[in-house]
């Protein structure tokens, strides 16, 4: 039977290093090529050791798909092509070609420039990466070569995200990538057609979470910055440049422009004029609301929030600051968390997830004293809440996108093990379908039982409706008589008839025989009278016909009756029909068995 295996070379019961090998239909294709934010060593990128100990990549992978910009997604895709070797196919969507290599070289700046990190791409590199990619339109099936298809559906989460659906032959697998089933204020909810796959991979963030509304979240978000405010307090909001922060600064936006606050709101890196460049290019990947005020005014122009400078973190008073990036392991949001921990009248709010190993996953477990490099410790005095704004589904979300896709089985990545645990039990007692949950390396193998396409004449069906059989349904398979053609490797179902005519063949008269012995004192015409006048009175609706010669003709079925050798009081009866009444013929045999009425 014909397999497809699923190996992850990251995010296999882990949140991070997105990297999922797929072999399906002899091809093999690469879904996401991340790096895990909380370790600075090898750790970082995925093991691509599994897959090259043959030589090069080229020679493995059929194609490589990105599904959207996010560094624990696409953040080892330089490493990969021009350091390990890969010259094939990169596929992504449109918005997230133009953002991800801004996203890349920003980190490698930080990374090589300021931390001074050796075995690291260059900027040459992520532009040599970046021509190996072919942009992707929602919905086009692209083919990647002869056998093998994608087709991308829209994700939600963040601009361009992207899922995808694979396809050789008749099996297929979707790869959600990160997705979001709830809209939000400026981003549409994900959705895919019923494609019914093979496998549906699909990750699992918060496999444990049902989220409360998104009203009660952001209500107690304002409430937080605000208090904070009152207090004279200082509120840090570290978030990734693109996403989550312009979702939080069209909501704190409005509420400064309703309350008439006056406190300075702040946004970090020169990363956001980019970013808003590229949602007014994309603008088609926004909501529908965005999109019908986009012709008054472009909703990612603030005017309450304007660019932040590293001077502004040491000004008195309390003011609002967003700032890369969202798990406060480097950068800008790391620097100003430094210097606002000691006071217990500053925030940090995170919105979103945190990476073990990262300082936000440090502080939201409670840690109040951080070793910081070169031996320094930290005392944590501010306040730290965490609200999810992130724009990953919920366990209820998963559920959602696999009653929409229909899938034969369910295989979860990006998520924690004990969490996927639990959602897996939920999956197989709730759909009644196998779901896989492989750790890096590991290997998930799936049989699958392939259907086969068959085309069926308009008569056929004409017909089969006319015997007033069931329409069809796709749920509810039906037996149908007819002859299968092969024809230039596809196969069509059509009459006997239509089938002759097409081949140029005669037909064949097939007759089924059948005796049966029954204990009869009259003679042989007086029993075959007797079998006559029962029949009549039996089967209504039929063409009976005693015939001169001796036989009895029901529709097409001949019935002859002679005596026994041994004893003229058996009769035997000879049955003998063509296969259109073999019906009629098994029923005609088993009531004879039964022998005739006496009163006849």
């Amino acid at each position: 039977m014909p397999e497809i295996k699923v190996t992850p070379l990251g995010a296999g019961q882990d949140v991070g290093r997105s990297c999922i090998l797929v072999s399906i239909g002899g091809k093999n294709i690469m879904l996401d090529c991340g790096m895990h934010m909380g370790y600075n060593d090898d750790r970082r990128f995925p093991d691509f050791s599994y897959i090259i100990q043959n030589g090069r990549l080229t020679d493995f992978l059929d194609c490589v798909i990105i599904s959207h910009f996010h560094l624990d997604h696409c953040g080892a895709l330089p490493y990969m092509s021009e350091m390990v070797g890969y010259d094939g196919p990169i596929y992504m969507t449109h918005p997230t070609k133009a953002i991800c290599p801004i996203l890349l070289e920003d980190f490698r700046k930080i990374t090589v420039d300021k931390k001074g990190e050796t075995n690291f791409f260059t900027s040459q590199m992520i532009k040599d990466c970046m021509k190996k990619v072919i942009p992707l339109n929602l919905h086009q099936t692209v083919q990647v070569d002869d056998e093998l298809e994608i087709k991308a559906y829209y994700a939600g989460h963040v601009l361009g995200a992207a899922m995808v659906q694979i396809k050789v032959g008749s099996e297929s697998v979707v790869y959600t990538g990160d997705y979001n089933m709830t809209p939000d204020r400026h981003l549409g909810a994900a959705w895919i057609d019923k494609c019914r796959p093979d496998i549906l991979i699909s990750e699992s963030t918060y496999a444990t979470t049902i989220r409360d509304s998104k009203r009660c979240r952001e209500r107690d978000f304002l409430k937080k910055v605000h208090e904070s405010i009152e207090r004279g307090g200082k509120v840090l909001i570290p978030v990734f440049a693109l996403g989550r922060a312009q979702e939080l600064c069209i909501l704190l936006e409005t509420f400064w422009e309703r309350m008439n606050l006056k406190a300075p709101i702040y946004f970090s890196t020169g990363l956001t004029e980019k970013a808003n460049h590229y949602y007014k290019l994309f603008i088609t990947w926004t909501n529908q609301k965005i999109r019908k005020t986009f012709v008054q005014r472009n909703m990612f122009e603030f005017k309450h929030i304007k660019a932040f400078d590293r001077s502004y973190a040491d000004n008195p008073g309390p003011m609002v600051v967003f700032a890369t990036p969202g798990m406060l392991h480097a950068g800008q949001s790391l620097q100003i968390f430094k210097k606002w921990a000691g006071n217990e009248k500053n925030m940090v709010i995170m919105p979103g997830y945190c990476v073990q190993g990262t300082i936000g996953h440090k502080i939201l477990n409670g840690q109040r004293k951080l070793e910081m490099e070169g031996r320094a410790t930290l005392d944590v005095k501010l306040q730290v809440e965490y609200m999810s704004f992130s724009a990953h589904a919920d366990a209820k979300g998963i559920m959602q996108l696999i009653r929409m896709a229909e899938p034969r089985n369910m295989l979860l990545v990006h998520g924690e093990a004990v969490k996927m645990e639990f959602l897996k039990g939920k999956i197989e007692q709730e759909f009644s379908i196998d779901c896989y949950m492989p750790a890096n390396g590991e290997t998930a193998t799936v049989t699958t039982n392939p259907s086969v396409p068959v085309d069926i004449s308009l008569n056929l069906l004409k017909r089969e409706m006319a015997l007033g059989g069931p329409l069809p349904d796709p749920k509810k398979p039906r037996t149908m008589h007819g002859t299968l053609i092969m024809k230039e490797n596809s196969l069509k179902l059509v009459s006997s008839e239509q089938a002759l005519k097409e081949l140029g063949l005669n037909e064949h008269q097939l007759r089924f025989t059948c005796r049966v012995q029954l204990q009869d004192t009259h003679s042989d015409p007086d029993t075959l009278h007797r079998i006559y006048t029962h029949l009549k009175s039996v089967l209504k609706g039929y063409t009976i016909q005693h015939l001169p010669d001796g036989t009895v003709m029901v529709e097409s079925i001949v019935i002859k009756v002679s005596s026994s050798a041994e004893d003229s009081n058996t009769k035997v009866i000879l049955l003998s029909w063509s296969y259109q009444d073999e019906d009629l013929g098994s029923f005609l045999s088993t009531l004879l068995k039964k022998g005739l009425p006496s009163g006849l």
